[in-house]
């Protein structure tokens, strides 16, 4: 199973009362009418020079503004206060989890037929190469049998150093004949330690069972247990099939039965909840495996926490803070100017 976590953290700024907000727009009579009553006070005549005594030159004369700026940043910040300002953080946790898929291959001598092309067995590791790399977030194995069953590739993510070992997968590897049993077997037991949601083989054959100690049927009731699905493929054309022949002139082409055992393939599969397919080209080879690519998805979830901390009490101390102010320059700093 492969179990991907991803989180995003989205910060966002909210107000629960927008309308109020609109009450910013007061700060323009406020500062109208601040303008309007010093200008009308600048005007008033004076007749004796005394009246301008203790007047100061410079940027002193203009302290007596500084206080009306502490009050319009006081009543904005009691607006956006009363607006009910709120941070929203979303927290969003995205799990996926792979499926556990084991290939299971016959590559006993009948695989070299070449109703597919090149062949059998070269066609089968070319669409499976394809399903694998189509797969990332899958753990994929490989089991080959004919004769007997062998392990190529255990349970893994690393999909270039398998596509790589299935590359290399030709017959003769062993013992020649037929063993589908044990090939099931094999498969079952790679996965049996498997923690993922989903566990499935893929068994290709073009054969019947003759070999091994485990026949197919008890080999899918095992799988059965293990809550394993089968997805069987019976891989050859309908009737005869162009087989190579060596002679002592050469390979020679030579047509033989397909003999298939689609009865004990479809059982196999009914009795794990999979399903059986025939492929008798390399279109409908590439068909079956696409189909059980979307079978078998992988599971992602995605959850979303969110939670919210209102911030008016920072613009309310913010408001007094500056009202603060506001007092302390106009009856210290700011007194001699009314």
């Amino acid at each position: 199973m492969i179990e991907t976590i991803v989180k995003s953290i989205n910060g966002t700024f909210v107000y629960e009362n927008p309308a109020v907000l609109w009450g910013l727009l007061g700060i323009i009579p406020l500062l109208i009418w601040y303008v309007y009553s010093h200008t009308k006070r600048a005007h008033v005549n004076v007749t004796m020079i005394s009246d301008f005594e203790g007047v100061q030159n410079g940027i002193a004369k203009y302290s007596m503004h500084i206080p009306i700026v502490f009050r319009t940043l006081a009543y904005a910040a009691l607006i956006i206060a009363l607006a009910r300002p709120v941070s929203i953080d979303t927290f969003a946790d995205s799990t996926s989890y792979g499926v556990d898929i084991v290939l299971a291959l016959d590559i006993s001598g009948s695989m070299l037929a070449r109703d597919l092309k090149p062949d059998r067995i070269e066609a089968s590791k070319d669409i499976a190469a394809r399903f694998i790399n189509s797969r990332p977030q899958d753990r994929i194995g490989l089991v080959i049998f004919s004769g007997e069953s062998f392990t190529q590739c255990p349970l893994t993510t690393d999909h270039t150093t398998l596509v790589n070992l299935l590359d290399e997968v030709k017959t003769g590897m062993i013992e020649d004949g037929t063993a589908i049993g044990m090939g099931i077997a094999l498969a079952v037991s790679r996965l049996r330690e498997s923690s993922a949601i989903s566990k499935v083989v893929i068994l290709l054959t073009d054969g019947v069972n003759n070999r091994g100690d485990i026949d197919p049927i008890t080999a899918s009731e095992l799988a059965k247990n293990e809550g394993i699905r089968l997805y069987t493929i019976g891989v050859g054309s309908r009737g005869k099939a162009p087989y190579p022949v060596q002679t002592p002139f050469g390979t020679q082409i030579q047509y033989v039965d397909s003999d298939i055992d689609e009865v004990s393939l479809r059982k196999i599969a009914d009795v794990t909840g999979g399903k059986y397919y025939r492929a008798t080209n390399n279109q409908e080879m590439l068909d079956i495996y696409k189909e059980i690519d979307a079978l078998e998805k992988t599971k992602i979830e995605d959850i979303t926490f969110t939670t919210k901390q209102e911030e008016y009490v920072f613009f309310v101390l913010l408001a007094i803070a500056l009202l603060g102010i506001e007092m302390i320059l106009k009856y210290t700093i700011c007194k001699r100017f009314p």
